[in-house]
């Protein structure tokens, strides 16, 4: 019989690598709280329709890459592709919006779209995403991306710039759509044949089309930048002009429009030059219809996700050390191993992380498994030390070795630990 294996593009996270992402949800908890954001945690699995009516139902996602099957009672469902739709669904269904005049939500966990699975990009992958609900004015737009940048130095990520743009809003947007329509039906028979179905009904997607071809044409399409409204060319000065107040580096990209419709006026994106085509490893912008869309009050918002996929791979190539042992117990005989045991156990109950061996080991063994596990201490203890409440404690990373008095060992290792 066969071994059952993990789905195709859906992949285990083994202990080697799980302190990376700690130490990303750990940076990233800490810098949101102190910038006044508050953790939701989100069922993964959602209605359909919240997708279609978000996302949009012309869009790659939602034509080709949701997980969507129908329940027992008949309703269809979808495993969440992205998080700020289940945010916003959240937002009007508990009335956050009547708690504070402004939200800001923060959330971490896996979203799921069936793609081509290559490096950095899955299909359960994970994001960290951040929401501000409540404020239009360009000072937020600002802060989010400093926050963003702020948490990329924070993380210690390298390579990483910053790339903005502005979608216009309801009203400048339907002249630019017909002029990118007019430019689109010149270069017809260039186009692939998703992007020829869908060049009237959503012609940004034509400019967000990865196929080589596509994006050959359309190097000289017009740009949503050369087509904005008083309002949002105000906005995205505004914008600019504080992001250097900031001192926030960055660059324009006009031809940035994002996978998701909701999108309105600043988009960006944080792109590296370490991974190769997959180069963005956050992404947002500002959807001040979308909660209106969804049968929510008329309030403005703006955020992103951070792919941890990405994040991590960029991690692994730095020198993060996992958690480490305070303290390994190596016994001899019996009585001692017994009694190490207990000790050990009171160790771990009071918070400080220790391990032993349990099926009666060499003394030599029992240090090649410490030295293995990084332990910063060994305990080694004897019948004879036993009889005598002491043990011998060696200090791995400084090869020295010193005699304790059991009873003194709990309150010598807090000391030392809480000092370190």
């Amino acid at each position: 019989m066969s071994n059952i294996k993990a789905i195709r593009g859906m992949n285990d996270i083994l202990p080697d690598e799980t302190h990376y992402w700690q130490y990303l949800e750990r940076t990233v908890g800490r810098l949101l709280r102190s910038y006044g954001y508050g953790e939701i945690r989100l069922p993964v699995v959602e209605q359909t329709e919240l997708f279609k009516r978000s996302i949009g139902e012309v869009t790659d996602i939602v034509e080709k890459e949701m997980y969507t099957f129908t329940d027992k009672g008949g309703t269809s469902m979808t495993l969440r592709p992205e998080g700020t739709a289940p945010v916003m669904r959240a937002f009007i269904e508990h009335k956050l919006h009547a708690l504070e005049p402004v939200s800001k939500l923060y959330y971490i966990g896996p979203m799921f779209r069936h793609e081509r699975p290559q490096k950095g990009r899955y299909r359960q992958f994970h994001q960290i995403g951040a929401e501000v609900i409540g404020v239009d004015d360009p000072k937020i737009d600002a802060q989010v991306l400093a926050m963003l940048s702020h948490y990329f130095m924070a993380a210690k990520i390298p390579d990483i710039s910053l790339q903005v743009n502005s979608l216009g809003c309801p009203e400048c947007r339907p002249a630019y759509r017909e002029a990118l329509i007019d430019f689109l039906e010149r270069q017809l028979s260039s186009l692939c044949a998703d992007c020829r179905r869908r060049y009237t009904s959503n012609p940004l997607r034509v400019l967000d089309c990865k196929v080589p071809g596509c994006k050959e044409v359309t190097v000289d399409a017009p740009a949503m930048l050369d087509n904005l409204c008083i309002g949002c060319e105000t906005h995205f000065e505004q914008v600019k002009k504080h992001l250097e107040a900031l001192e926030v580096d960055y660059t324009i990209n006009p031809r940035m429009v994002r996978g998701l419709d909701y999108y309105t006026k600043t988009t960006f994106e944080m792109v590296t030059g370490s991974l190769g085509a997959q180069n963005a490893v956050a992404a947002g912008g500002r959807y001040d219809g979308l909660i209106s869309d969804l049968g929510g009050p008329e309030l403005p918002g703006i955020g992103f996700a951070i792919g941890l996929e990405r994040l991590a791979l960029m991690l692994g190539e730095q020198s993060i050390e996992p958690p480490r042992p305070e303290l390994f117990i190596a016994t001899l005989g019996e009585a001692a191993t017994n009694a190490g045991f207990s000790m050990l156990t009171r160790l771990q109950r009071h918070g400080i992380p220790a391990e032993m061996e349990y099926t009666g080991k060499s003394l030599k063994a029992q240090l090649r498994r410490a030295d293995k596990l990084k332990a910063r201490r060994v305990l080694i203890l004897g019948e004879d030390e036993l009889q005598r409440g002491v043990a011998q404690l060696r200090y791995m990373d400084e090869s020295r070795q010193e005699e304790v008095a059991l009873g003194s060992l709990e309150s010598l290792l807090r000391t030392e630990i809480d000092g370190a």
